[in-house]
């Protein structure tokens, strides 16, 4: 009996190691290859309730109780779905009711609310243990309303003149007036513009962060974001600068990609894509059209902030709702685009248990941990699958076949191809590509795990309504005939064994009679 399982384990070792085995050639991380999980500090997690003051959970504009140690104790479980970087709302000390941080009082403390300096850098370290990147959303447009410097004589020209924006076309007025009517900083003045590049580097120098999302870009002069972008990088060569240019037109941001600033809040497409995924049957055409538009516009066209919703806008899953739709069911197909295309993914914490939200404050709700994990489990597999094959981050993309929210491309990258499915329609599809990939290739479905093998040139490609799916060209599984028989013949020992048993339990039974 022993000779018969070590049979058996042999011939399954055997088996298993005939299996071939993936693996992302190891390169060196490029900020390209991040997928960014986007967290407002005050609504994520409370890991600590001796900081909760003046928290009321039922007033949506007030603050909640998330802090530095709530997100300490998150950082497995975003690294477990893929997660490589964290990007957190203004952590600085800020004006009353400033639950959102962007009504800065002290550029060199931390909200109490959120915790002690200390705990912020433990949350530093504890993410860069994990190999995960912490970026800071920093503002130099504005402080927060009823700032005690406007009272300061020695700060008078800190300030632009107190006037709204009436005229958005007017590029001097966007800069200098005063925005949601928030005190203007006047970064044209020495004194001021010292304060500010001098608190961003000693972030850097203090806590060893990895980047900036520069808040309201447009809303200050190209001059200083030059300065800036030196400063912060001559305290680390890595450091990534994300802006927000908040303008439909890319013609307008680009005017900004020669001030150092690495990358941008992709806005333009992000209307297509909440457009295109916020129910079924719709056209990705646009997508593709924007996406080749980045490639001729921009310098980095790779390190654009990719997104569907964030905490200035109406969840997406809202939109969905509002058209009837399962609003999982949406953010797969809408999240399966942005991971398999070019740009750096950008999703906003809750994304994941497809929350729903209206205007601000109501797509700030408290995180909830204990929802339904449906969607975890595909961002867990689709962040696998990115950070396994470069040519998802870093390769170049060929639209193969778009109509009526049926689309196919590929992503290519040295000697890696992957091929891309998303049938946006609400219908099964069936496609048959004719393309010149190299002789004994097929296609393996990662998601579904789904084969495809060609017939000459051609593959067909079938999808169910609503579903994708990501291809790996791959050479084709030989038949091997000698793990077969193995196999046959391990069937053959196996019931030999059991026949054996069962005439030796008959001979016992016997000679019990």
């Amino acid at each position: 009996m022993k000779k018969s399982v070590s049979i058996l384990v042999l011939i399954t070792l055997l088996l298993i190691s005939s299996i071939p085995l993936l693996a992302a050639e190891k390169e060196e991380r490029k900020m390209q290859d991040e997928v960014i999980y986007s967290i407002m500090v005050d609504r994520f997690n409370n890991g600590d309730v001796n900081n909760d003051k003046d928290t009321n959970p039922n007033d949506p504009k007030t603050y909640h109780g998330g802090d530095f140690k709530g997100i300490t104790e998150k950082l497995d479980y975003l690294k477990d779905m893929g997660f490589t970087s964290i990007w957190l709302t203004p952590i600085f000390e800020n004006m009353e009711n400033g639950y959102h941080g962007y009504w800065i009082k002290d550029f060199y403390k931390t909200n109490e609310h959120f915790g002690t300096i200390e705990e912020f850098k433990t949350l530093v370290k504890e993410a860069h243990n994990r190999d995960m990147k912490v970026i800071l959303d920093f503002v130099v447009n504005h402080v927060g309303p009823g700032h005690e410097w406007l009272s300061d004589p020695t700060k008078e020209e800190w300030f632009h003149e107190k006037k709204p924006i009436s005229n958005w076309n007017d590029q001097e007025e966007v800069e200098n007036g005063w925005l949601y009517d928030l005190p203007d900083l006047n970064q044209d003045n020495p004194d001021t513009r010292k304060y500010l590049l001098d608190a961003a580097k000693w972030w850097i120098k203090e806590t060893d962060i990895d980047g900036y999302r520069l808040d309201t870009v447009k809303h200050v002069p190209k001059e200083f974001w030059t300065d800036f972008s030196v400063a912060v990088k001559s305290e680390k060569d890595s450091f990534y600068l994300l802006g927000e240019v908040w303008h439909d037109n890319p013609n307008v941001v680009i005017g900004y990609q020669d001030t150092g600033i690495d990358g941008f809040m992709d806005f333009s497409q992000n209307d297509s894509l909440r457009t295109a995924f916020e129910k079924s049957d719709k056209s990705l055409g646009w997508l593709f059209s924007n996406a080749a538009r980045n490639e001729k516009l921009y310098h980095r066209p790779e390190l654009l902030g990719q997104f569907l919703d964030n905490h200035d806008m109406v969840r997406f899953a809202n939109l969905s709702i509002k058209n009837k739709q399962d609003p999982v069911t949406r953010w797969k197909q809408g999240l399966s685009y942005l991971y398999t295309t070019p740009g750096i993914p950008i999703i906003y914490y809750g994304t994941e248990i497809a929350m729903s939200g209206g205007e601000d404050p109501d797509n700030r709700k408290f995180m909830n941990f204990n929802a339904d994990k449906d969607l975890i489990h595909f961002i867990t597999k689709l962040g696998a699958i990115r950070q396994q094959l470069l040519s998802l981050t870093r390769g170049d993309m060929e639209l193969l076949y778009e109509e009526a929210g049926m689309a196919i491309f590929k992503r290519t990258y040295r000697d890696e191809t992957v091929v891309v499915a998303i049938n946006n329609t609400s219908e099964m599809q069936k496609v048959v590509l004719e393309v010149k990939f190299e002789k004994n290739k097929e296609l393996r479905g990662l998601i579904g795990g789904e084969l495809i093998n060609s017939k000459g040139n051609k593959y067909s490609i079938v999808l169910d309504g609503e579903q994708s799916e990501i291809y790996l060209l791959a050479d084709k599984s030989a038949i091997n005939w000698f793990y077969i028989g193995i196999f046959l013949a391990s069937l053959v020992v196996f019931a030999c064994f059991i026949y054996f048993l069962v005439r030796k339990s008959e001979k016992w039974n016997d000679i019990g009679r």
